[in-house]
């Protein structure tokens, strides 16, 4: 049986101009208020037109298909996106027509939601059911707690702490998704500070915390502390060296380049405080030896 991996992650608009549909596609076909698009697109202007999103997902997916191959695997990988091109339904079509017989799915969030990677199950499901596909498909839901994201994220905050020096505060953050997948049982906050618990062990980091970021404004209420209340308060507490961790995510995209980058530097800036933030897992070695690792415990190798 011939056997591929898909790599799926969020999207970006490939440039200004692709803006409105990408965020059209991701309000369901609902098209942004002139005063919601034209933020967006400042926001996007401000990082230089568009996120690396697509090119580092790419380069994640051949770097581990290059793994594969120096280990004597057969294995596919193919990437794919959720609200823009390369479409996951267009990725499912072509792994169909060549023949795929099994496909482990893994998306490139470690922490498992139903809003979230729920919603790229549906979408892999759906497609495959459109096409009267016999393909055997099988997710990985989370791996928030692999010990080589866990040994990535620790190398990279203990980089940024030799850095920055002195009595420093680590702020571990995520997306937030709406407060109600709590009431819901959702494991999406529990595997959060998991991971974060299990990173500040492992570097022996005895002062932190986990907050929220990026919340959207829909009217309902958001999971919280947001990562800018949360730089205030330990600010009036005294610390004045912060180091921001996003392990919610292993990529830059606009959410780090712009929500950190800009957003909390500003604010530290203003508030006279010292921040930085722990590089991204993005491309390199050790994200993609944590996903053959994932790889090789399925069997996929």
């Amino acid at each position: 049986m011939s056997k591929a991996v898909l790599l799926t992650a969020y999207g970006t608009p490939k440039s200004l101009e692709y803006v409105e549909q990408y965020y059209t596609h991701i309000r369901h076909g609902r098209k942004p208020s002139p005063e919601e698009l034209r933020d967006l697109i400042e926001r996007y202007k401000s990082i230089g037109g568009t996120s690396p999103l697509i090119q580092i997902t790419e380069r994640q997916r051949d770097k581990l298909q290059e793994k594969l191959l120096a280990n004597g695997s057969k294995t596919k990988v193919y990437s794919a996106m959720k609200h823009s091109d390369p479409f996951i339904e267009d990725v499912i079509k072509l792994i169909v027509h060549n023949d795929i017989r099994e496909l482990l799915c893994i998306a490139l969030a470690p922490h498992y939601s139903k809003i979230s990677i729920g919603s790229y199950i549906q979408i892999v499901d759906d497609t495959i059911k459109k096409l009267r596909s016999d393909l055997e498909v099988r997710w990985v839901r989370s791996w928030h707690n692999n010990p080589l994201l866990i040994a990535a994220w620790s190398q990279r905050i203990d980089e940024a702490r030799a850095k920055i020096g002195g009595d420093c505060y680590v702020i571990f953050s995520a997306h937030s998704l709406p407060e109600k997948i709590l009431s819901e049982g959702d494991p999406y906050k529990d595997q959060l500070l998991e991971t974060a618990s299990l990173i500040a062990q492992q570097s022996r980091i005895n002062k932190w915390t986990f907050a929220f970021q990026s919340a959207s404004k829909t009217g309902e209420p958001w999971l919280g502390p947001d990562i800018i209340d949360v730089l205030s308060r330990k600010r009036e507490e005294g610390y004045s060296s912060f180091v921001v961790a996003p392990i919610g995510f292993v990529s830059d995209h606009l959410e780090i380049l712009y929500d950190i980058d800009i957003e909390c530097k500003d604010w530290a800036a203003k508030n006279g405080v010292r921040l930085i933030r722990a590089r991204s897992l993005n491309d390199s070695e050790e994200f993609s030896e944590c996903l053959y690792s994932i790889l090789k415990e399925q069997g996929f190798v």
